[in-house]
């Protein structure tokens, strides 16, 4: 099996998302833990976060996937947008321990024109000042579809991430389809292949959570535009292999298509049949 979910509105809290993804008819869902564009973090209510987790013991969610802001950029040529990202980086982090043991996915960033090479030396800088021993969550590095100067649009780039953090455990990998398919990974032809080479330069045991969308583009476009599930250039019955892949199987399935709250019901249980 899989979890499948999309994300929520923080807005009303808590104890609501998990309510309403159990009336969504899925078991897992995302929310940013702040505005997407950037802004000040809405308090957490320690009992709203009881009468969540209440929910996902009855209902039997996988893990959550918290996302931060679109903003964040720990490699901007930009010494003021850098020092802002890592504060928002390790207020969250601070603050997710108040809802534990759930995943915060980001990415990576955007160089700027400075090169790959710095704009990896720079996140790993800003991982490891913002890691701690004893944190109860799991930072996700998302894959990337290279476009501008994004990092993060190869699984090589996101080991030479990994391998220049002190806190290396703490640190897992989101899958997104539609931006590995946009990066230039056929997993449309080539599934097994591409997950066997993830497994060789990152590892499998380092992915804890797919992003599921489809895509508007062609393999390889680098352009990062999500379409809405089965109706894009991945296609159903590849999406179809990827949501009933044998090693894909028990993570966390976050829907981040152009949907309303109809269109996510639907996709979701489109899921669910497949998984039957």
């Amino acid at each position: 099996m899989i979890y499948i979910g999309c994300h929520l509105s923080v807005t009303n809290g808590y104890e609501a998302m998990g309510r309403q993804m159990v009336d969504f008819g899925g078991n897992t869902f995302a929310w940013f833990t702040r505005n997407p564009r950037g802004g000040k973090a809405k308090d957490i209510e320690p009992e709203d976060v009881e009468k969540l987790q209440e929910i996902l013991e009855k209902e039997k969610f996988g893990t959550l996937v918290a996302h931060a802001s679109y903003t964040m950029n720990l490699c901007s040529a930009k010494l003021e947008t850098r020092a802002n990202a890592l504060d928002m980086l390790k207020q969250d982090l601070q603050r997710m321990e108040q809802v534990p043991n759930q995943y915060y996915n980001f990415h990576p960033g955007s160089h700027t024109g400075q090169g790959v090479e710095t704009g990896i030396q720079q996140i790993a800088d800003g991982l490891n000042a913002a890691l701690f021993e004893d944190m109860h969550t799991t930072v996700l590095l998302e894959t990337m579809a290279g476009k501008g100067s994004e990092v993060g649009k190869t699984f090589e780039e996101l080991r030479e991430i990994i391998d220049r953090i002190t806190l290396s455990d703490k640190l897992g990998v989101c899958l997104d389809t539609c931006h590995v398919w946009d990066g230039g990974y056929d997993i449309v032809n080539n599934l097994d292949g591409v997950l066997t080479q993830f497994d060789k330069i990152v590892g499998l045991d380092r992915l804890k959570a797919i992003h599921f969308n489809d895509s508007k583009n062609e393999c390889g476009a680098a352009k990062d535009r999500h379409e809405k599930l089965v109706q894009g250039c991945i296609g159903m019955e590849a999406m179809k292999r990827v949501a009933t892949h044998p090693v894909l199987q028990n993570l966390p399935f976050i829907l981040e298509t152009p949907n309303d709250d109809a269109g996510y019901i639907e996709e979701i249980a489109i899921v669910n049949s497949w998984m039957s």
